[in-house]
């Protein structure tokens, strides 16, 4: 019961109140500024982010949680 989705490949992350470009940046910059060699795409439309290079979800969800947004369960 997580709120994120993990795969051999990295960690995508549902942010249902990521609505613009300027809210993808925003998370974006939070995660690769803290996390270290990570690589970030954020989809304001899709309403997903999905991590390269992070393996611990739950210090994702902190993140985005300390960034002003709401982590949910990926699906898929």
């Amino acid at each position: 019961m997580g709120s994120s989705h993990q795969s051999s490949t990295g960690i995508s992350v549902r942010v249902d109140d990521m609505t613009c470009g300027h809210c993808a940046a925003t998370i974006k910059d939070a995660i690769e500024s803290t996390i270290p060699g990570s690589t970030v795409t954020a989809d304001p439309q899709a309403k997903l982010v999905r991590i390269e290079g992070a393996s611990d979800p739950a210090r994702i969800n902190s993140i985005i949680t300390l960034a002003g947004y709401t982590p949910a369960p990926a699906n898929g």
